[in-house]
């Protein structure tokens, strides 16, 4: 039986949530490198390729209406930013990748039961706004 999003807990709709970023990301040509990279004072739910670039995203969901006003992306603070920014700057020190550019994007999924669909909302570079 398939559960409804009222029932299904946080993790559970966190892992949806990126699961409907991935495939966006691939659907938009990006090449997905890693997911759930953790360190200890944090984790990027996203790693992707794309041309000459690695994207570190954040992927936030929840389960209201689109209609109700609430985005997602609004907890992205900046004590959360800069988790975000010392790990990927790690990631990007640890010889991987550093001849490449970088950039933290998030993804915003807004799951609406009613009409049983997912926006997604790309949101590009946002983590210029808090270097």
């Amino acid at each position: 039986m398939k559960k409804s999003m009222g029932t299904i807990n946080s993790k559970e709709l966190g892992f949806l949530a990126e699961n409907i970023a991935s495939r966006f990301l691939i659907s938009k040509g990006y090449e997905i490198v890693e997911r759930n990279y953790r360190k200890p004072w944090g984790e990027i739910d996203i790693i992707a390729k794309k041309c000459s670039a690695i994207f570190f995203i954040e992927v936030k969901a929840n389960r209201q209406s689109y209609s109700s006003g609430f985005d997602p992306e609004v907890r992205v603070n900046n004590k959360k930013m800069s988790k975000i920014i010392k790990t990927a700057s790690l990631y990007m020190g640890d010889g991987k990748m550093t001849k490449l550019g970088w950039q933290i994007d998030i993804i915003s999924v807004t799951f609406d039961e009613l009409r049983k669909k997912a926006n997604v909302k790309h949101i590009k570079n946002v983590g210029e706004d808090f270097i």
